[in-house]
């Protein structure tokens, strides 16, 4: 049992709370685990879902009476027509509800009742460092940090059908892209390209569809919580810095899977790549879970220099699996700094020696960053 960094209970005190977040991040058992007492409403059960959806109107009629006041609705997307009985309940009793969901996109497809704001939305990731006793970095990395991926004994099993559930009841039983073959193609390409500059014709070609196609694909990735965005940094006019985003997979697992990479070894250029999607995973996660206001971006110019990582206006990160940082790891940073001043720069990576260069660049061992991240220090 891990327990979750993700607390809720003192919003839902006040009011309601849309929890979205991708499939098995964990969000049932946090929710029972959090809300012993609250009426609990499970629509993937096949029967539960077939009353409500036949008579939505049944909620209402049933806690109509105010006793319950805490309502888990899980799997929300599944009989969306209930958000009307919702709304009823909260503006008579107050009622307070979790609705649960894998993402808002089903709603907004179907037209549904999203509450008016009368419902906080918050989200949940994958696990991350700071919930897990005694992390194995090199598990988390090659496997990624969905609970059940982490923990398996074969995580491989898990992750082939999670891809085969995601495409079965996120895109082919909502027909949210007409052609799936080439959507699941298009879930390789993007794994391909995973941490990399998204160029929308490449991909396109290689997937055989329009680019605007391949945009619409990109934003299916993001509203259904599989994947992220990274933009650019740009302010100076001194260099010519490149301007299209990253794309990231929610989780390294699942990039990982999609990529066939094996077992994964340090001292490969497959590690490096996926070290450093599992730092930018943990970046993602902080800052969704703190509500910062910051914004994660990353920097590149077209003569190649480039920074990982760039939180607000505050710290620029490079992320490295070497084991011994070398000045060639942070050329990047330095050259970030002839254009950006005032800036924190770090170097993550798996050196297990956290010291500072002589020119205040702060090389940090992995698990010393992310104890340093999730206590607020940075």
């Amino acid at each position: 049992m891990f327990k979750r960094i993700l607390s809720i209970e003192d919003i839902v005190e006040e009011m309601s709370v849309f929890l979205f977040g991708a499939r098995q991040t964990g969000k049932s058992t946090y929710l029972k685990n959090a809300f012993p007492e609250a009426l609990y409403i499970d629509l993937l059960n096949s029967s539960v879902r077939r009353i409500y959806r036949d008579r939505p109107a049944v909620l209402y009629d049933q806690l109509a009476d105010g006793e319950a006041q805490t309502v888990i609705i899980d799997e929300i997307t599944e009989v969306p027509e209930l958000l009307n009985e919702v709304h009823r309940l909260i503006f008579k009793n107050g009622t307070r509800f979790i609705l649960c969901a894998s993402s808002a996109r089903k709603l907004r497809r179907k037209g549904a009742n999203t509450l008016g704001g009368r419902a906080n939305p918050c989200y949940m990731y994958p696990l991350v460092s700071a919930e897990v006793p005694d992390l194995d970095i090199d598990r988390a990395v090659t496997y990624g940090m969905i609970p059940n991926h982490y923990l398996a004994k074969r995580p491989n099993v898990f992750l082939s059908a999670y891809i085969d559930v995601y495409l079965q009841q996120e895109i082919k039983s909502e027909a949210i892209v007409r052609n799936v073959d080439a959507f699941e193609r298009f879930m390789d390409v993007a794994a391909l390209t995973d941490g990399e500059i998204v160029n929308y014709s490449n991909i396109a070609s290689d997937c055989g569809v329009k680019s605007s196609t391949i945009k619409e694909y990109f934003a299916i990735l993001e509203d259904t919580l599989v994947g992220y965005m990274v933009p650019a940094y740009h302010l100076s006019l001194k260099r010519r810095e490149v301007q299209a985003p990253k794309f990231y997979y929610f989780d390294v697992g699942i990039a990982n899977y999609l990529q066939h990479r094996g077992p994964l070894r340090r001292g490969t250029v497959e590690y490096g790549h996926a070290f450093e999607h599992f730092v930018i995973q943990e970046i993602i996660a902080y800052l969704g879970y703190t509500k910062s206001r910051e914004r994660l971006s990353y920097w590149r110019t077209y003569s190649g220099s480039e920074v990982d990582a760039v939180i607000g206006h505050r710290l620029a990160i490079e992320i490295k699996s070497a084991e011994m940082v070398q000045p060639k790891h942070y050329r990047g940073l330095k050259a970030f700094a002839e254009e950006y001043s005032g800036f924190e720069r770090i170097v993550v990576s798996l050196d297990p020696i956290t010291r500072v260069t002589d020119d205040g660049i702060r090389l940090m061992y992995v698990h010393d960053f992310l104890r340093t991240l999730w206590s607020n220090k940075l």
